[in-house]
C-alpha cells in the first residue's frame, strides 16, 4: 500500500476488505458502495474536523437514548426517508398485494389475544371516537385467507402510545386478532389522531437542523402474518387527517388511505372502517430465511 492520498484514499480503503478475513460478496457489495457513498459525502461538503467530532457525539448520544421503549435509530431513519426506502425496496408490491409502510418504533410484541370483533381499548378517554374496523384478507388470486394473526396498534387521543404514557394501562390500544375461515377480520377501536414523534433528544436535533416538523397523521397500525405469505407491515391512514400530505416520516401512499364513516347503528360505535388486505407468497429464499 502507497502513501495515502486525498486522491487514492477511498480505493485504499476498498482494497482492504478481506484482505484479514473472509467476507461474502453480499459484505463485500455493501461495504464498497457504503465507503465510496460516505467518502463521496465527506469530498462533496468538505466536512470540516469538529463537525466530525460533532457527528460521532450525536450518535453516541442516538445510541444512550435507546432502552425497550424507544429504538432511536429507527426513529432517525424515519426521519430522513432511510425506512419506508429500504421497505419499498424489500417489499415490491407489483401486483395485487397490499402495499406495506414502516414499522416505527413503537411496536410491542405478544399483545393481548383477542377474539373477533372485540375492544383494544382498556381506558376511554373523553374526546374518543369508537371505531368498528372489519375487512378480509385474501391471496392474490382472490381466495379467502383464515388463520391470519393481526397485530394492531395505535396512539391514544392525546397522541401518546401506552407505552410512552404512564397514564395508560399496559397493552391500552393494543391486540391480536385471527381471521376466520371467511378471510374476515374485525375488532373495535378507537379513532387515531395525529401526533408528533418524539422531538426531543437526537431525533429532535435532527429535525430541527432540517427545519422540517415531526408531526404525523392519523392511522393504525397492521402487522398481518401467515405462514406460506410474506409478513405485511402496514397502516390504515385517516382520510380527513391532517398532515396526510407532509407526514414527517413520509410513509403515506394513497393505497392505505380509508375511509371513517358514520357507523351503522347495530356496530355500537361512532364510526366504520372497511379496509381489505392482500397477501403475497413468501419467496422460497424467504421461507428459508425464517425456518
Amino acid at each position: 500500500m502507497g502513501k495515502v492520498t486525498l486522491d487514492n484514499i477511498t480505493d485504499i480503503v476498498i482494497s482492504s476488505l478481506g484482505q484479514n478475513g473472509e467476507i461474502d460478496s453480499r459484505q463485500r457489495e455493501i461495504m464498497t458502495s457504503l465507503i465510496r457513498h460516505l467518502h463521496g459525502f465527506v469530498k462533496d461538503v468538505r466536512l470540516q474536523h469538529h463537525e466530525f467530532l460533532a457527528a460521532c457525539d450525536y450518535l453516541a448520544r442516538a445510541g444512550q437514548t435507546c432502552d425497550d421503549k424507544r429504538q432511536e435509530f429507527i426513529l432517525l431513519g424515519d426521519i430522513v426517508g432511510v425506512e419506508v426506502l429500504v421497505d419499498m425496496l424489500t417489499n415490491v408490491a407489483d401486483g395485487a398485494e397490499s402495499e406495506s409502510t414502516v414499522l416505527g418504533p413503537f411496536y410491542r410484541d405478544n399483545p393481548p389475544v383477542l377474539p373477533k370483533g372485540a375492544s383494544t381499548v382498556q381506558k376511554a378517554f373523553d374526546t374518543q371516537e369508537s371505531v368498528y374496523f372489519e375487512g378480509h384478507i385474501r391471496d392474490a388470486e382472490g381466495n379467502p385467507l383464515a388463520g391470519v394473526i393481526l397485530d394492531v396498534w395505535e396512539d391514544a387521543p392525546n397522541g401518546l402510545y401506552e407505552n410512552h404514557d404512564p397514564d395508560q394501562p399496559d397493552f391500552n390500544l393494543r391486540g391480536r386478532f385471527e381471521t376466520d375461515e371467511d378471510g374476515h377480520y374485525a375488532f373495535r377501536a378507537i379513532r387515531p389522531v395525529p401526533y408528533p414523534i418524539p422531538s426531543d433528544e437526537t431525533a429532535g436535533e435532527l429535525l430541527r437542523f432540517m427545519g422540517h416538523h415531526p408531526n404525523r397523521p392519523g392511522h393504525m397500525h397492521f402487522m398481518i402474518a401467515k405462514d406460506g405469505y410474506r409478513t405485511l407491515i402496514s397502516q390504515i391512514f385517516d382520510s380527513s387527517s391532517d398532515w396526510l400530505d407532509n407526514d414527517s416520516v413520509f410513509a403515506v401512499k394513497d393505497s392505505l388511505v380509508g375511509e371513517f364513516v358514520p357507523a351503522p347503528g347495530e356496530l355500537g360505535t361512532d364510526l366504520y372502517v372497511k379496509f381489505d388486505f392482500v397477501l403475497a407468497r413468501a419467496t422460497a429464499a424467504a421461507s428459508l430465511a425464517a425456518e
